[in-house]
């Protein structure tokens, strides 16, 4: 379960400042008009590169741990295929039931929460990829990982070696039953009305809530009871077909996509443009995409090696970011030794990095991306654009209406 750093000292202005390094200089630097100048370009870009390479390297290390070698064993495709295939299967079903749970209760609900509460500030900030416009994206591309799993395909046609293929021999109305739940959370979430940094109060949330509730509920009762009477030759079938068609394929899209986004970034450093930056914009959702459908397999490697909140921590801390464009130590952002997710210095470097690697957004460009966004946002061709279009100030009054 990834972790989510809210950040209590956001202001009305998302204000952070510092001290710059000069003994005698006490100038604060104010986070959101830090401007992109000729004197700082080089701390600007030197940033955006070290997250985008970060995002390769965990992305190929996450695909290398599954097809290649994982802990100075065999791959962990191998050992997950090679195991006991009942234990497979859970691992699978859990997988989904987790992500069913954090759409719901974290990603909707805790907005929601903070919002019936009177904390409506707070609660656009809990809102991931609210900066973004991306958000019902995001969540409904988390429930087609589940329906990815269970389908056993990547395009939501049903594979004749799925899970929902061997749960359909045992019990044809329980299949019809997952299928019916993975279809409504989707659609559900979809009929949230967009954006849903605006409406997060609204009837469609709460319906979006429930129907992932009603999800969960299927897949962690009826489906976990069901798989016990199915003959384990049958689910290692599922188990193969799963590996291979679901997750390498997406950890492999994963490392790809992640790898365009640093050529992106690079261009976009070396050649300021408007051309150029629409190009990260789109690099980064090709990107992101196949992080949103891997969230319902988030064992094994990615959790056991921190990839996930490495890659997908929310909100960042965003004063650390300011301190690191000052100081230039771009070594924060990395962390050593084992993972454990308890460390506040490992989780302090994932509050720094990533995909989420930004807090502000760009009305104008209304593209869903905010991965080097904190950046991106600062090129001196858009930064007027950003002045007079859009402020948090802005984004929080749209809440009341």
């Amino acid at each position: 379960m990834k972790k989510f750093f809210y950040l209590s000292a956001l202001s009305l202005g998302m204000m952070c400042s510092i001290t710059a390094c000069s003994d005698d200089d006490t100038t604060t630097i104010d986070a959101k008009n830090l401007d992109y100048t000729a004197e700082n370009a080089s701390s600007w870009g030197n940033y955006m590169r070290v997250v985008a390479q970060l995002l390769v390297n965990d992305a190929t290390a996450l695909y290398d741990d599954w097809a290649v070698k994982y802990n100075e064993g065999g791959s962990y495709a191998d050992f997950f295929k090679n195991q006991d295939a009942l234990t497979s299967v859970e691992q699978l079903i859990d997988g989904c039931v987790d992500i069913a749970n954090e759409v719901g209760t974290a990603k909707i609900g805790d907005p929601y929460d903070l919002f019936i509460h009177n904390n409506e500030e707070k609660a656009l900030y809990a809102v991931e990829s609210w900066y973004s416009w991306h958000s019902r994206e995001d969540y409904r591309n988390n429930i087609y990982s589940i329906r990815n799993a269970y389908y056993g395909t990547r395009t939501g046609a049903i594979s004749e070696l799925s899970l929902s293929k061997a749960v359909a021999a045992v019990n044809a109305n329980l299949d019809t039953e997952v299928k019916k739940a993975i279809d409504d959370a989707a659609a559900a979430i979809w009929a949230i009305p967009s954006p849903f940094r605006n409406n997060i109060n609204s009837p469609e949330a709460v319906s979006a809530m429930e129907a992932c509730a009603t999800l969960e509920g299927v897949l962690k009762g009826s489906l976990k009871s069901c798989i016990e009477g199915i003959d384990k030759t049958v689910l290692a079938e599922v188990v193969k077909n799963y590996v291979d068609v679901v997750v390498l394929p997406t950890y492999s899209d994963l490392k790809a996509g992640n790898q365009a986004l640093f050529d992106a970034v690079e261009t976009f450093r070396t050649s300021p443009s408007n051309a150029n930056f629409k190009a990260c914009a789109t690099a980064w959702l090709a990107a992101r995409t196949p992080w949103e459908t891997s969230e319902a397999f988030l064992f094994g490697p990615v959790a056991d090696k921190g990839l996930d909140p490495n890659m997908d921590s929310w909100p960042l801390d965003q004063d650390g970011i300011v301190q690191i464009l000052t100081s230039g130590n771009y070594s924060d952002l990395n962390w050593d030794g084992d993972y454990d997710e308890e460390d506040d210095k490992i989780a302090g470097a994932q509050a720094l990095r990533g995909y989420h690697f930004g807090i502000f957004d760009l009305q104008r460009w209304r593209s869903p991306y905010h991965s080097v966004r904190f950046l991106l946002v600062r090129n001196q061709i858009l930064r007027k654009q950003w002045d007079n279009e859009y402020s948090v100030v802005s984004a929080t009054s749209a809440l009341k209406r």
